[in-house]
């Protein structure tokens, strides 16, 4: 292997990124009239090495999203299967970048975090202190799965109502999140798309993962703070944090540990602020033919300011800002070109009309409609036909969508 460069442009770190993030010649041409497989969408997931689960549901899932970005077109059965099919799943659910699917094999070394939970360390306050004062209840309801089997929280004997409290939550709701954040209990499968049906831990996910040791913490931290270097590419030490949500001290430990290791080389990008650090594994392609429409929530944009860094785009979530101080939209999917972010569209799914709706269309800075509005509309017209819906509307909102309706009326 040819030595790793001490400097790198930002074209190049760009190139890096997208690369590593799965978006790249291979997933292209699958997009190209071939259906994304179940074993494509269990490669994509281990790579990536998580996923975050949001129920807002405005064009799909948002979980469901960066397998279409990636792979194109794939039965979203297939990744239910994948999180779901008893003890063969590939994926389970805990708290990893927020709310997630992860490869199972990584349950191990989330195991330090399980245990601070039990210890009320690392998770929110009122249930850390329901934790310590209401240890009988808990202990009652981890018994009542035990006994009778997978429960939801709303079939538990002790469900003890209350006045609505911390977020509403009864009692029992209370008692079995604990238990899942401590590890004891996971989710065997889901009732629709926000009803968690909990069972012991070592009854859902596979023998050998129940049975794996468990690694002293700084030895799980340095391996998913490597982890998080080979799914990002190229990344900052904060950024490496924030994959997984790792705390300040960890991450500089398990930094410092992987460069003296050679997993990563310290970098110098132009225009980033603060030193970076490449992956031993990452590839830097001369050139990336990405195209894609990128959930909210996707790993390539979810860490706002290194989205800003690599490709010059600040995003922010708008969907609880008032309507009338939202810059871009309600629901919007930053859209990847080559190695640049070209443009953004604010979308929903009229699934009464058949229509994907393009609410509102803007370009990025540099970008030109010319050369953006062709591939989006085919990648729009691609998610119509994925989402079910038998056309694309685009309104006339946002400097982009003259002629975005245009190439798509055309």
């Amino acid at each position: 292997m040819s030595p790793r460069p001490e400097k790198l442009s930002l074209r190049q770190a760009r190139r890096i990124a997208v690369a590593a993030q799965g978006f790249d010649l291979a997933g292209l041409s699958r997009r190209e009239g071939h259906t994304g497989e179940r074993r494509h969408l269990k490669r994509m997931a281990e790579s990536l090495g998580v996923i975050q689960i949001d129920s807002v549901n405005v064009v799909a899932r948002a979980h469901t999203l960066p397998g279409f970005s990636r792979l194109g077109p794939y039965d979203t059965a297939d990744l239910d299967a994948l999180a779901y099919a008893g003890r063969r799943r590939s994926l389970f659910e805990y708290w990893g970048h927020e709310a997630s699917y992860l490869p199972v094999g990584l349950q191990p070394l989330f195991r330090w975090r399980m245990e601070r939970a039990r210890r009320g360390e690392g998770i929110y306050t009122g249930l850390a202190e329901f934790g310590r004062e209401r240890a009988d209840l808990i202990e009652d309801v981890r018994r009542e799965i035990a006994d009778e089997g997978p429960k939801a929280a709303g079939e538990l004997s002790h469900d003890h109502k209350g006045e609505g409290g911390w977020w509403g939550w009864s009692e029992g709701k209370r008692a079995i999140e604990w238990l899942f954040w401590a590890g004891v209990v996971t989710t065997a499968t889901r009732r629709g798309a926000f009803e968690r049906v909990y069972d012991l831990t070592e009854r859902v996910l596979p023998r050998a993962v129940v049975e794996a040791p468990t690694p002293p913490e700084a030895d799980a931290v340095r391996d998913l703070v490597r982890r998080s270097s080979v799914a990002l590419g190229i990344a900052t030490e904060r950024c490496l944090r924030d994959y997984y949500r790792l705390g300040v001290a960890g991450t500089r430990q398990a930094v410092a540990e992987l460069v003296a290791s050679g997993d990563l080389v310290p970098v110098t990008v132009a225009g980033f602020r603060n030193p970076a650090y490449l992956a031993k594994e990452a590839r830097i392609p001369r050139r990336v033919e990405a195209r894609a429409l990128l959930a909210p929530f996707d790993p390539l944009v979810w860490q706002r300011e290194r989205t800003e860094a690599l490709f010059g785009a600040r995003i922010r979530l708008e969907i609880y800002t008032p309507a009338d101080k939202r810059s871009h939209g309600y629901y919007v999917l930053p859209f990847l070109l080559g190695d640049t972010l070209a443009a953004r569209v604010d979308l929903k799914a009229d699934r009464g009309g058949s229509r994907l709706v393009v609410q509102a269309a803007h370009l990025e800075a540099g970008a030109h409609a010319a050369a953006v509005a062709e591939p989006l509309a085919a990648e729009l017209g691609l998610m119509a036909r994925w989402l079910g819906l038998d056309a694309v509307r685009v309104e006339l909102r946002g400097d982009l969508a003259p002629m975005l309706q245009a190439v798509v009326a055309g």
